[in-house]
């Protein structure tokens, strides 16, 4: 499996897998070849875990994304529920794909059927719905399509991709992330840019930019203004927009306000949580984002209230202080930001391991810690415990 996306309304998941051909007696004549990859897009019941459907793509076709979406059929208030498959075509004598297609199929009876599709110049890396179209990071542009009826087929659910826009001025646009009218765009050397669609020229536009050169792995929109990155020196970072900036260079430009190193190689960042949080009327439960590493690792990112993220920075200081380093390297150092073109201090970020070692540290170490932070020994295990039930 390599893709997975669910659609809550026919109770199903659409996986994308890649099955290796060995070219023995009995297989399919389409992958023959010794060694061959065949890939396809599999139906599974979110319940029982059986594999209803399957759609095989074509030969030498790999599925490298997949979005399920409301496409609004243009012109019209209606819309499809589908799963949208990009996919590209490797060639061994390409450095990058030049050809793909964007596969619409639907569920019809428990069963994947293909609406329609479009060709593509090159890969469609990855997929975001925006406001009932898709867009698409195809090498290095972001393309935005509608959905249209086919002709004469009124009320049907046939139909096509239309391409509305295409908007250059990436290397490799391998992440994009939709929230409103905003795109977010996670390109392999050129770090994180935004951009908003304008609907009265069905056009993408520039907004702003990182100008470090970071090559990333992973984005995720944590709110309007605040975008999540993951880069491929292990590290986490956020950058912000200039919403209120009084000159148009400050507003073209995204503001690095996160740094930290995690140590994890993440190729997923998504909005979730592993635990259903437990909370008090007048207290809102904290938003939480889900990663996952190339080595398996599953993590939680929570945003913090300011008073909350002030104590547990204070906290994270003097357990820092308190517990000797392992192998003579400090923590402010190892969770330092680092790569190959520049080292910087983490900032606001918290080490939520680092806090939640607390609880194992010896109870005369863990009462010197209470004094210097002014607060209780039960008061303060009872914050951390709330905050182990994170995850």
């Amino acid at each position: 499996p390599r893709r997975i996306p669910q659609d809550g309304g026919s109770r199903c998941f659409a996986v994308c897998t890649v099955q290796q051909q060995l070219g023995v007696g009995g297989a399919a004549a389409h992958a023959a070849e010794e060694g061959r990859e065949v890939w396809h897009v599999r139906l599974i019941d979110d319940s029982t875990f059986e594999v209803v459907d399957t759609h095989t793509l074509r030969p030498a076709e790999s599925a490298v994304s997949v979005l399920c979406c409301n496409l609004r059929i243009a012109d019209s208030t209606g819309s499809v529920r589908a799963f949208v498959v990009g996919t590209a075509v490797v060639n061994a004598d390409e450095a990058e794909p030049t050809t793909g297609r964007l596969l619409v199929l639907c569920v019809t009876d428990g069963r994947l059927q293909l609406l329609g599709e479009a060709v593509t110049k090159g890969g469609a890396y990855s997929l975001a719905e925006l406001r009932g179209r898709v867009v698409a990071g195809i090498n290095n542009r972001i393309e935005l399509y509608s959905w249209e009826e086919a002709s004469g087929q009124a009320g049907s659910q046939g139909g096509k991709l239309r391409l509305e826009h295409s908007h250059h001025g990436h290397i490799l646009a391998l992440f994009v992330e939709a929230r409103g009218d905003f795109i977010v765009v996670g390109d392999m050397m050129k770090s994180v840019s935004l951009h908003v669609f304008n609907p009265a020229t069905n056009q993408i536009e520039d907004l702003a930019r990182d100008y470090n050169s970071n090559w990333l792995t992973a984005i995720e929109i944590l709110d309007d203004d605040t975008y999540l990155a993951a880069e491929s020196a292990c590290n986490l970072f956020a950058v912000r927009k200039h919403a209120d900036a009084a000159t148009d260079e400050e507003r073209q430009r995204l503001e690095v306000c996160a740094e930290f190193h995690l140590g994890e190689f993440v190729n997923r960042i998504q909005r979730g949580s592993l635990t259903m949080q437990l909370t008090d009327a007048d207290t809102p439960p904290l938003p939480t984002w889900l990663f996952g590493t190339v080595n398996g690792v599953i993590g939680v990112i929570a945003t913090l209230p300011e008073e909350l993220f002030s104590f547990l920075l204070r906290l994270q200081l003097s357990i820092a202080k308190a517990v000797p380093p392992i192998g003579g390297l400090q923590h402010s150092v190892w969770r330092s930001f680092h790569n190959d073109r520049k080292t910087a201090e983490a900032s606001n970020f918290i080490d939520g391991d680092l806090i939640e070692s607390f609880l194992e540290l010896r109870r005369p170490v863990q009462d010197e810690i209470c004094v210097q932070l002014k607060v209780g020994h039960e008061e303060l295990c009872k914050r951390i415990d709330e905050l182990t039930r994170l995850h």
